[in-house]
């Protein structure tokens, strides 16, 4: 077993070498790669990423990659390919092969079959004088200097190398397709990423009580608002306009202050003008605000109409922070 000090140095250097040999990859963007980007963004088919061994395990994240920021793709094993798998290629399709050497048997036996049936061909190899880069149609050059492996054998920096440049890939036709936040929303919906995206106070405070007392009501009447409907504060209005919001922590300040309460009434003691977020607002937004001015609740808006309350645990139920 090494020492720690060798075990740090060992993973150092890896790191080392898959940040230089990704630096390369510089050198790899040129104009076949943009005229890569510019076939797919103008295809009517899908893109079907194929590949062995560990490139096949690099094509299946490009292809989750891909159909999550907008651009259809679906993953063929290469060795299944030429097993029956063939079928899934449609007509309009493009097919990204990714291999590092170029030249495994399996590649060697697919490449024609993809030849024959007419799809544009794109080469993600380390290889450019290999049998895949000189058939396909297009090639970007994904080789490394070396691999991370003491041995320079068990791929390490070159399927890094794959992986970087179908993230690139992917960010390129991302924007040439203007795909926002929303569009991203649509293929996220599950999980804390999706709720961040769609979530809105309207999804929210329809769950919760609605807490309002009228600004000359009488401090007793505060006090069993805000304990009743369990949101720690109330909201105070002024025909039927919110004004203020009264929370525990001014209740609390309130008895620190005054040594008779019985003839305060909300007005004196409520904050005034509030932070009020309109219905629509996502909760991202809301938890940003609320951070922002160091509140937990916030009063929720139609138009100039109060619907409702927003709490910060309720923000924290959905797992957004």
């Amino acid at each position: 077993m090494k020492k720690l000090n060798e075990i740090k140095k060992t993973a150092k250097k890896t790191i080392e070498t898959e940040a230089f040999a990704i630096k390369e990859l510089y050198k790899s963007i040129n104009d076949d790669f943009a005229k890569c980007v510019e076939l797919i963004y103008n295809s009517t088919g899908r893109i079907v990423i194929t590949g062995i061994g560990k490139s096949a395990i690099i094509a299946t994240k490009i292809v989750s990659t891909l159909n999550s920021t907008g651009t259809p793709a679906i993953f063929m094993h290469a060795a299944d390919a030429i097993h029956g798998d063939l079928g899934i290629i449609q007509s309009d399709d493009i097919v990204i092969c990714i291999s590092k050497s170029g030249e495994t048997p399996e590649i060697k036996i697919l490449i024609p079959l993809l030849k024959s049936r007419g799809n544009k061909l794109i080469a993600l190899a380390g290889n450019m004088n290999s049998y895949l880069a000189k058939q396909a149609d297009y090639y970007i050059d994904v080789s490394v200097e070396k691999e991370a492996c003491p041995n320079n054998l068990a791929p390490t920096s070159s399927t890094t190398a794959q992986l970087v440049m179908g993230d690139a890939l992917a960010v390129c036709l991302l924007e040439c397709k203007g795909f926002t936040e929303k569009d991203f929303a649509k293929y996220h919906p599950g999980g804390a990423l999706g709720k961040k995206l769609y979530l809105r106070a309207s999804d929210i405070f329809i769950q919760n009580e609605k807490p309002y007392v009228d600004i000359n009501e009488n401090i007793n009447e505060v006090i069993l608002e805000i304990s009743s409907k369990r949101l720690g504060a109330t909201i105070v209005l002024e025909n039927n306009k919110v004004i203020g919001i009264i929370t525990d922590g001014d209740l609390r300040r309130m008895l620190h202050n005054n040594t008779d309460i019985s003839n305060l009434k909300a007005v004196d003691i409520m904050s005034k003008n509030p932070k009020i977020i309109q219905k629509d607002e996502l909760l991202v937004e809301i938890l940003d605000l609320m951070r922002k001015n160091n509140i937990t609740q916030v009063p929720v808006c139609s138009g100039n109409s109060y619907v409702g309350i927003v709490h910060l645990h309720d923000i924290l139920k959905e797992g957004i922070l």
